[in-house]
């Protein structure tokens, strides 16, 4: 008979655990081993609420707290750092109410779903107000979903230049780092409260009607406690003023290219631009930050005002006068290139996609009509451009002089590439005192009163200027952006001490410079944020014309501005997008209009 060898399980090698996750299994075991992991880890955590009920019921306890808190602490967050007071979070959110009701009627896997996306949505609606506050505190507008976030770029170069590369990398992280942390952390305090509301179901359910009759009481009553309204739905209407905000977004860009493409002078021949300004050397400057503040605020105002009086004083020595008024530019705190292209093409360009709408066509700007002559050499002075720049056609320029064409070998003044003095005696070296055959116009853009205002470069010598390296030791010794950037009363000071600089580096360079042909229009950008212009403050910025030849200001009679560099409180205010039309018609420019299809 056969002998027959009775079956025997092959042993398993004694070096593979069956519950070991990193042992290779067969195609679909991944699963299951995760699987096990985590009944493993419920398992050791049951064993340890078991061993320490106490500990277990305390821990519980927080966490359900600290759901409860951020919950309701996102649905009542206000998006502006005014608003951001203990009285806001007094309040009953309907939105609570409406998803505790909701929670308490849905089964328990579509729960876990529905609270889950209901935590998420809330931490990005808690991210959108953050970056509403931040952006109302230095832009004075909100956030937009559609055309703010290439912003967040220059806000990091910004923090680079004003603190340093490191500071710049570990704020971007963090502020990454915070946002997730948000979305992760609301999430799962949705579901911890919505696994609490089913837990007692009965009396949730009670205490739900109790909030709904509450809340729909004192909406119907217009009950307030400490100032505001018990009943809210805050959270709801900041969603859905970042949803409007989103659809005017998209409806105002076609809108605009369509308006962009009218032009009262765009087809106007170039024989027929600025006739009465022929030969005459045209110096368009923008002073960075540059506003009413500076003029008018109590801290700011007497260092300002005195800088302003003294350089009308001697540029009339030197045979200059000056008429001035106010323009509300269409930017606030920052985004320059805003306030510029508005002044320039006499269009309201207030934000980033009315920019890349107009500088993508051929809508004429004031220096472009200059260019189109054929009469003048057109010249851009940018120091604080540190990359390509193709907007230079659009303008108009012919050549641009950028950070790094004009020669500077000294330090940078935190965001600022070089002092104001030293890019005007560049400028004057490389273009306004070449013998030309043509006049020039020039577009120059200051930056020293860049913020964070620290620190501030100090006139020197003219002779002195050289190549930069004299700033070394200026630089060394003034305040440090770091004193200065988080502290509002020292920012309104130093802010103040650069328009001084501003002002007094442009007029003396005009004194020393200017001849009886040059005309020099320069004007504020902007505001500076409202840390230093204040919350409530206005978009005006100041604007000055200022020439030798009496024929220049007298074409400007009717505009009735403030003689000298200071315009006066009650002077005319003009959007700054009329400026390029006014400009034009007073220098004996012929309207031929081109028209939109």
């Amino acid at each position: 008979m056969p002998v027959i060898t009775p079956f025997r399980r092959p042993s398993r090698p004694p070096d593979r655990a069956p519950d070991d996750p990193d042992t290779p299994g067969p195609p679909g075991s991944a699963p299951l081993k995760a699987l096990t992991a985590l009944r493993t880890r419920l398992a050791h955590g049951r064993a340890w609420r078991n061993r320490h009920p106490r500990a277990a019921l305390a821990v519980r306890r927080v966490t359900t707290s600290f759901s409860a808190i951020l919950v309701l602490g996102a649905l009542l967050l206000p998006n502006t750092f005014v608003a951001l007071e203990p009285n806001r979070f007094v309040r009953i959110p309907g939105e609570a109410v409406v998803a505790a009701v909701l929670l308490l009627c849905l089964p328990r896997v579509p729960r876990l779903v529905a609270a889950a996306l209901f935590g998420t949505a809330l931490g990005a609606l808690t991210v959108l107000n953050l970056l509403d506050m931040g952006f109302t505190e230095y832009l004075g507008r909100s956030f937009n979903l559609v055309l703010d976030w290439g912003l967040l770029d220059d806000a990091q170069s910004f923090v680079a230049d004003s603190m340093g590369g490191a500071a710049a990398a570990w704020a971007a992280v963090g502020a990454v780092a915070l946002a997730l942390l948000l979305l992760v952390l609301t999430a799962l305090a949705a579901v911890r409260l919505g696994e609490l509301l089913a837990a007692h179901r009965e009396r949730a359910a009670r205490g739900a009607l109790m909030a709904a009759t509450v809340w729909m009481t004192c909406a119907a009553l217009g009950v307030q406690t400490f100032g505001v309204p018990v009943a809210t739905t805050s959270a709801s209407k900041a969603a859905e003023a970042q949803a409007h905000r989103v659809v005017d977004t998209l409806r105002d860009e076609a809108a605009f290219a369509k308006e962009a493409k009218a032009d009262r002078f765009g087809a106007t021949p170039g024989a027929q631009l600025v006739p009465d300004l022929r030969g005459k050397d045209m110096i368009f400057t923008f002073i960075e930050s540059y506003g009413r503040s500076a003029v008018e605020d109590p801290v700011m105002a007497p260092g300002v005002d005195r800088t302003l009086d003294t350089s009308t004083e001697a540029l009339a020595k030197a045979g200059f006068h000056a008429r001035s008024g106010w323009l509300t530019s269409a930017t606030y705190g920052g985004s320059s290139w805003l306030g510029h292209s508005t002044f320039l093409s006499g269009l309201w360009v207030d934000n980033q996609q009315r920019y890349r709408t107009v500088t993508a066509g051929d809508h004429l700007t004031l220096t472009k009509a200059f260019e189109k002559t054929g009469d003048w050499d057109t010249v851009g002075v940018m120091p604080g451009v540190q990359k390509a720049w193709p907007e230079a056609d659009w303008y108009g320029l012919d050549k641009v002089y950028d950070a790094f064409d004009m020669g500077y070998r000294g330090p940078k003044f935190s965001w600022s590439t070089m002092p104001d003095q030293y890019a005007l005696e560049a400028f004057q070296r490389l273009e306004h005192g070449r013998e030309r055959d043509r006049p020039l116009m020039a577009e120059v853009i200051l930056t020293s009163s860049h913020q964070p205002w620290a620190p501030i470069p100090r006139m020197v010598g003219w002779d002195e200027v050289g190549d930069g390296s004299v700033y070394d030791g200026i630089e060394a010794s003034g305040v440090k952006a770091s004193d200065v950037i988080t502290d509002s009363a020292r920012s309104k000071e130093e802010y103040g001490k650069s328009i001084q600089y501003s002002v007094t580096s442009l007029t003396q360079w005009l004194e020393r410079y200017g001849t009886d042909d040059t005309v020099l229009v320069f004007l504020g950008d902007h505001q500076p944020l409202a840390r230093v212009s204040g919350n409530r403050a206005s978009r005006d910025v100041p604007v000055s014309i200022v020439a030798k030849d009496p024929k220049v200001l007298d074409a400007i009679d009717d505009w009735n501005w403030t003689e000298g560099l200071r315009p006066a409180k009650h002077a005319p205010v003009w959007r700054m997008s009329s400026f390029r039309d006014r400009f034009l018609t007073a220098y004996g420019s012929t309207p031929h209009p081109s028209r939109g299809k």
